[in-house]
């Protein structure tokens, strides 16, 4: 490590304190993204992939670059897995606050099942890195290359899904349609990306405490840095997309909730990437240890459990996949914790 860890007491207080900042900048982040999303001509989905997504990951960016950067592999790489895996528990809690339908077949759209399908085949490029460990391009693993070339790729494809789908799903009373939900903020568009860009920068600060105060967590309790990663560290840097969801949900767009968290998780991927590109003492799939193989199988099938709730479209309740998700992600920290 570079510095001394932050003592217990001061790492738990700044990342309750981190909490408070980021829920009260998430409120803000859904209403500008909103009014965005609707001005570009994006759409809710890829409004809520594009400019949500990223900017609500910058938590969990800063801490993952800040925990590889100060040599713990293991913490750097579980942070964006988790995020991935939190994120996507928190549709389960959301749909407790969306009583109109299920929350997946409210939010059904082509371009939020692609970029599930899209996530799963992010999340498998890591596992062929972890079955290669010995490979390396410099210091890090050539495979870490195709995550951001594949998330791209994935992009051009969501774009062009939404110029010219070739399927729509059924519509039903309960199904949000375009152009539903409060209309897009008259402020000038100057004025709106200013508000987006501010609060990426409070968001990324906080991450940078989180990140820190997570280290200081490790550092005084001895627990395993995957599971501090996977659940303390990212319950708290996805913050942002709960607020998010929960807070689009209750606007009457619930597209745009979905859409930021899928398309949250999506970019999290990239997160993977800069934990082996910030990890400067070899590949980090080699030595983050076996319990990040473990978090990645557990995040994959969350997020193929995921997309047969947006395909199966059950119609009232929170339907299987609110009931799966959250035993799944339950199942995985207990394996890490009895192996760590």
């Amino acid at each position: 490590m570079t510095g001394a860890p932050w003592p217990l007491l001061p790492s738990w207080l700044a990342l309750a304190a981190t909490a408070v900042v980021i829920v009260a900048a998430g409120v803000r982040l859904t209403r500008v993204a909103d009014s965005l999303s609707e001005r570009t001509g994006l759409g809710d989905a890829l409004g809520g992939a594009l400019l949500l997504g990223a900017v609500t990951s910058l938590p969990g960016i800063v801490t993952t670059v800040t925990g590889s950067l100060e040599g713990d592999p293991g913490f750097g790489l579980a942070n964006p897995i988790g995020g991935v895996a939190v994120q996507t528990v928190w549709l389960a809690l959301a749909d407790l606050v969306y009583r109109r339908a299920n929350l997946e077949h409210a939010a059904a759209s082509l371009e939020n099942l692609l970029q599930a399908l899209i996530l799963v085949a992010l999340l498998a490029v890591p596992v062929i890195a972890y079955a290669t460990p010995d490979l390396r391009l410099g210091w890090i693993h050539p495979v870490t290359l195709l995550i951001p070339v594949a998330y791209g790729y994935g992009l051009h494809l969501l774009r062009r899904l939404q110029r010219s789908p070739m399927w729509e799903p059924v519509l039903t009373t309960a199904t949000e349609r375009a152009g539903e939900g409060p209309g897009a903020s008259q402020a000038r568009m100057s004025s709106l990306w200013l508000q987006l860009a501010a609060l990426g920068l409070v968001v990324g600060v906080a991450g940078w405490v989180i990140g820190q105060a997570g280290l200081g967590v490790i550092a005084a309790t001895g627990l395993p840095s995957t599971l501090v990663g996977f659940t303390f560290t990212t319950a708290i840097t996805s913050l942002p997309e709960l607020v998010v969801l929960v807070t689009a949900v209750r606007m009457g767009t619930p597209t745009l909730g979905v859409g930021n968290i899928i398309g949250g998780n999506t970019f999290d991927t990239l997160m993977i990437a800069m934990a082996d590109v910030f990890y400067l003492e070899g590949p980090v799939y080699r030595d983050a240890g076996d319990q990040s193989l473990v978090l990645l199988g557990g995040t994959m099938l969350m997020t193929a459990v995921l997309a047969g709730g947006l395909v199966v479209r059950d119609r009232k309740g929170i339907g299987f996949e609110g009931l799966v998700l959250p035993l799944v992600y339950a199942g995985t920290v207990a394996l890490i914790f009895a192996t760590g």
